[in-house]
């Protein structure tokens, strides 16, 4: 017998990119008990990327990823196996950072814009920002795999790149060192599937219970992430997991965050923002239109309802 069978726990393996400041919530539950309360233990995955997230649980490395839901909407309309089970974060707490030369969108033709994937999240919030100041993507400026938040911001710092969007506490660290915000992601896109818990059918189907538990015990940590009471709690995880040197710039990314409501009560994938992210994704030429309401079937809210 192993000692997580003797301890009556079920392990997940829970795949991410960064596994940054949108997971607050998952080192909430994992350093207030709630995941062994609720007969849970998290073995982390840090994949380094948005894309290797995903394959991850595709490919059986991982039981399930947080991660923006645009890699399993695309292997959902084309037959596969995965699925998303629930939200993580339902807003974009995100600027668009230029260097100290550059002023406004307008000033990105040409130039060359960090994000962390070509296929998936920042590559598409920026094209939709940039779109609505006449810029279009291929031909008026480019993409260069940077990598995540961390390394965009080195990337900008050594000038290999003009630009990239940038959270909170990002955001506000690269305007103190008079970077310019050229602007807020939330108001070009209110309403998003940011970031999703995604599995693979299979897998969801054997396991139930487990995800079950685990969904419980993550829908309490949202209750507490959310309340500004508990920043005791949760101020200190999320200095530690954005600006460690810093616990101003943390306290700003936190309230700027809990300010738009980015953990969805409940785990819950608001209608409205699922259909943004597959609009986007027609919009970026990610998807086929005609797949718009295919694309929905995705989320498979049945484990949501029975952990609610």
């Amino acid at each position: 017998m192993t000692d997580l069978e003797s301890a009556g726990l079920a392990e997940l393996r829970l795949a991410g990119g960064a596994q940054g400041f949108n997971w607050l919530p998952v080192f909430v539950a994992d350093e207030q008990g709630l995941f062994e309360k609720h007969g849970v233990r998290i073995a982390y995955k840090r994949m380094g990327s948005v894309e290797k997230a995903t394959a991850a649980v595709l490919e059986g490395e991982a039981d399930l990823a947080i991660t923006p839901p645009e890699g399993a909407v695309v292997d959902f309309v084309k037959g596969g196996e995965l699925r998303i089970v629930a939200a993580n974060a339902v807003r974009l707490p995100m600027s668009l950072v230029a260097r100290p030369d550059i002023k406004s969108l307008a000033e990105l033709r040409g130039k060359k814009v960090g994000t962390s994937s070509l296929t998936e999240g920042t590559a598409i919030y920026t094209q939709i920002m940039l779109a609505a100041e006449g810029l279009h993507y291929p031909g008026d400026y480019e993409f260069a795999l940077a990598g995540i938040h961390t390394r965009r911001w080195e990337a900008l710092q050594s000038g290999e790149i003009d630009c990239a969007p940038q959270p909170a506490p990002w955001n506000f660290l690269a305007e103190d060192k008079g970077y310019n915000l050229l602007g807020e992601v939330c108001l070009a896109i209110p309403e998003i599937v940011f970031t999703a818990i995604i599995g693979k059918a299979s897998w969801l189907s054997v396991n139930q219970d487990v995800v079950i538990r685990f969904l419980k015990a993550l829908m309490a940590a949202h209750m507490i992430t959310n309340d500004p009471a508990n920043q005791a709690i949760t101020l200190p995880i999320f200095q530690r997991i954005t600006t460690p040197d810093s616990a101003s710039l943390a306290q700003r990314g936190l309230d700027y965050m809990l300010g738009m409501g980015m953990w969805p009560e409940g785990l819950a994938v608001p209608a409205r923002a699922l259909k943004t992210t597959i609009d986007l994704m027609v919009r970026a030429n990610l998807l086929d239109g005609s797949k718009r309401g295919a694309a929905e079937g995705v989320f498979d809210m049945r484990f949501l309802e029975n952990a609610a």
